[in-house]
């Protein structure tokens, strides 16, 4: 888990405003009272971020205790560079850039160490309205276990896609950010990102083959 202890923390400064506040509140919000000198700003910045940036990473990475360390620096990264922060952004959008490209780099890093992995495995997708879902075509008494095997090849068939198709296809298929939202983390047009989803989906198709229900497939 996060080790919240170990993040860097800010100078003192006035007392919290964000506890003053009952409802939610926004992380352009919470930015602004750390930057203000507010503690407590921060540690909920790091509550709130936490479990996602680090079941993102561990879904690029398939290396929990790696995706961990990975969060760990995304945050050290905001805290270091909240000042930078443009607030006419959404908070997620700049966080989960941070978060994508340590990912990045510590694939490029394990490629060039001859390292190799494969994705967690996901039970379902989904293309466009139509949900890819699984058809075990077992037993009953064997359902559990052969849903297990093909959702290990799903995982393996997500692995093997391009970098640049798997990137979208997890933010947003798992992560299920906006397509706004997942253009401002990749620095590319919203077209570019529909563009990708799509021929991730279809090379996914083209490796699953027979495993998809006919109806899914046939789209």
């Amino acid at each position: 888990m996060i080790n919240e202890q170990a993040l860097p923390r800010p100078l003192t400064g006035p007392a919290s405003v964000v506890l003053e506040r009952p409802a939610r509140v926004a992380d352009n919000d919470l930015v602004a009272a750390f930057l203000a000198g507010d503690a407590d700003a921060f540690h909920q910045i790091v509550s709130r971020y936490k479990d996602p940036i680090t079941n993102y990473v561990n879904s690029m990475i398939n290396d929990y205790d790696m995706a961990v360390d990975v969060a760990q620096e995304t945050f050290i990264r905001v805290y270091q560079n909240a000042a930078r922060y443009q607030r006419k952004y959404q908070f997620s959008t700049w966080i989960y850039r941070i978060a994508t490209n340590l990912a990045i780099d510590e694939i490029r890093s394990r490629k060039r160490r001859g390292r190799f992995f494969f994705m967690n495995a996901f039970p379902n997708y989904q293309k466009d309205d139509v949900r890819l879902e699984i058809s075990d075509g077992k037993p009953g008494h064997d359902t559990a276990l052969y849903d297990k095997e093909l959702r290990d090849a799903l995982a393996q068939a997500v692995s093997c896609l391009p970098q640049k198709y798997r990137t979208v296809f997890l933010l947003k298929e798992v992560q299920e950010l906006s397509y706004p939202e997942i253009a401002g983390v990749l620095n590319t047009s919203e077209g570019t990102v529909k563009s990708r989803l799509h021929r991730a989906k279809m090379l996914l198709r083209e490796r699953l083959g027979s495993l998809l229900p006919s109806e899914a497939s046939a789209t």
